[in-house]
Parts: C-alpha cells; structure tokens; sequence
C-alpha cells in the first residue's frame, strides 16, 4: 500500500510540473520541439517509474520459486536419507533368527528379574515374597489352571521314576468299594490293623471280582506296551545273504522295495531252474 501511494503521489507531482512547463513555455516563447523534447522525458521518467515495480515483484516471484525449490531439494535428500536407514534396518530383521524378538524380550525379562533381586537384596528382603506380593489374584489363577493343564510325565529318566509314575497312574484308576472295607474290617476287628505280633499273614483270599479286575487291567498294560516302538528281534532262522551289517540293511531296503518283481528269479536261482 505505502508503495501504490507513494507512486500515485509522485505522478501527480510530475503532472503539474508539466503543466507548469508547457505554460512557462508559452509564456517564454520556446520552440514545440523542446516542449516535446521536455514531454518525452517526463514520459519517460514515468515508464521508468512504473518498470521499478514490475521488476521488483519479479524478482521477489523468483526469489520465492528458488526458495520451494530449495525446500523440495531439502525433503528429497531427507527423504532419500530416512528410506536408506529404513532399508538397512529391514535388512538386518531378516538376517535376525526367527525367534529373535521372543528371545530380546526373554532376555529383558531376565535383565529386569536379576535387578529387582539385587535391589530385594540391597534392602534385605526376600525375592519371592515382593514377587508374590505383586501378582493378583486372577493372575495366580490362571497359572494354577495352567500348571493342572500341562502333562506331568517328562518321560523316561530312570526305572525308580518310571515306576513311581505307573505306581500313581494305577492308583488313580483304583475305585475303591467302600462297603467291602467296613465289612472286612469288622470282620478283621483289631487284627485289621496288623502289628509284628499279628498273625493273619495269608490268610485273606482275594474274591473272584478282585482277580478279574486286576487281569484285565495287566491285559490292558500288555496291550498298551505293544504299541510301544521296539528293537527287532533277531531271527536265527533267516536266510544269510549278506557279508556284513551295512549290507544286510541294504539287502532289506533292496527286498522291500524290489522283492515283488525278484521273487520268481530268486525262486529259479534257489531251485536251480534258471536259464
């Protein structure tokens, strides 16, 4: 605005000063050609004036133009920058194991379990009773749930584990009949109870409902360990075509998958029929 006004000032200004030399002109007797010599001056004086602006709003419009273009230079190498690292970070997830992040995450556990026992230690308390004291009830709960949920049996560590375990497997199937124990311990009386001064060693006859249940569960635990996966029994009757183990198990392979279309040569080698 302070620069519209000052130009429209100015051209009144010059205005008047033309007038005023066309009447001195007149007045003086000066020839036309200097007045017109004079009017092409003041005339160009003016375009001259009005150019000033026109190139000043031009070069601003360019001075703008640069400067986006700076700025969109700038956000293409930023944006060059930030995809090169996204790059080079994706590249080492994949070279990461498949359970790297399960593993980070059981390693700050970890991490954060020995700095709260050192800080229980610091400050002389037990470990276990401030982690009880933090876990809700729900929480223990659930656990409870899932510890009842999970197989007990580790499988085969030693034959005193493994019986243990069979014991306690056979124990929970027992249903006890309750009215056969009143009547035998009545029928018993303090002898129910034995002591080394007892007598009655041999003396209880087992009923025939008894034998019959404990036959069928030993037939059941007979048929259960067939299924188990066993070593081959070795067969002193088999025929020896072989020279030493890692042939035999080749000749077994061999027999299994091309002893249907052999048999009948085998046969006319074995009886001497073979042309």
């Amino acid at each position: 605005m302070s620069m519209s006004y000052a130009l429209s000032a100015w051209l009144s200004v010059t205005g008047y000063m033309c007038r005023n030399i066309r009447y001195e002109c007149r007045h003086s007797g000066l020839l036309p050609q200097h007045i017109t010599t004079m009017a092409s001056c003041s005339e160009e004086s003016v375009t001259a004036t009005e150019e000033e602006p026109t190139e000043s709003l031009a070069s601003q419009k360019r001075e703008a133009r640069l400067r986006k273009f700076r700025e969109l230079h700038f956000k293409r190498n930023e944006a060059r920058k930030l995809n090169h690292q996204e790059v080079v970070e994706e590249d080492k997830r994949l070279k990461l194991p498949a359970n790297w992040e399960a593993k980070k995450a059981r390693l700050e556990w970890e991490l954060a379990v020995d700095q709260k026992k050192k800080d229980c230690a610091a400050r002389g308390e037990d470990y276990d009773r401030v982690k009880l004291l933090e876990i809700t009830a729900d929480d223990a709960e659930r656990w409870e749930r899932k510890k009842k949920k999970k197989n007990p049996d580790t499988g085969f560590a030693g034959y005193a584990e493994a019986q243990l375990r069979q014991y306690q497997r056979l124990t929970k199937q027992i249903k006890p009949d309750m009215e056969s124990y009143e009547r035998q311990r009545e029928e018993s009386g303090e002898d129910f109870y034995p002591t080394s001064n007892s007598l009655i060693h041999g003396t209880h006859v087992p009923t025939k409902e008894g034998i019959d249940r404990m036959v069928e569960d030993v037939e059941k635990q007979i048929e259960k360990r067939a299924k188990y996966s066993r070593r081959r029994a070795y067969n002193d009757d088999a025929d020896i075509d072989y020279i030493n183990e890692r042939n035999a198990k080749f000749n077994k392979k061999a027999e299994r998958f091309y002893g249907k279309y052999t048999a009948e040569i085998k046969q006319n080698l074995e009886r001497g029929t073979a042309v």
